[in-house]
């Protein structure tokens, strides 16, 4: 009976992703101005302002932050990289748990500020 619980868990350890595991399907990003005013934009077609907290959907690719605020870029991109916990998962998962944290997307991450420029 044991011996079926530590092969259930193994199977469960194999088939699972780290970063699918640890990282949300969203990543909070904190938005700001190089003034530090307050500015107003979209992301992904969703609204958002700054000074703020912006929850960014994982994918494969890059976030543009489209201001509105005269005096501020225009776009502002927020690059994804890869998660490291991504490649810790490779080292001890191999390619099950690598292709899981793929699938899901959650294997990417974005900075955790933006700062998007601004005149006076």
């Amino acid at each position: 009976m044991k011996l079926t619980y530590v092969g259930a868990l193994l199977v469960v350890a194999t088939l699972s992703g780290c970063a699918s595991i640890l990282n949300d399907k969203t990543q909070a990003v904190n938005v700001s101005s190089s003034t530090g005013d307050a500015i107003k934009g979209t992301v992904n077609g969703q609204p958002f302002t700054a000074p703020g907290v912006v929850n960014l959907t994982r994918e494969n690719k890059n976030k543009v932050f489209v201001t509105e605020t005269e005096g501020c870029a225009k776009e502002t991109v927020a690059e994804k990289s890869v998660d490291s916990k991504f490649f810790i998962n490779i080292l001890s998962g191999g390619s099950f748990g690598s292709t899981t944290d793929y699938s899901t997307d959650k294997m990417w991450r974005y900075s955790d500020s933006v700062v998007i420029s601004c005149k006076k």
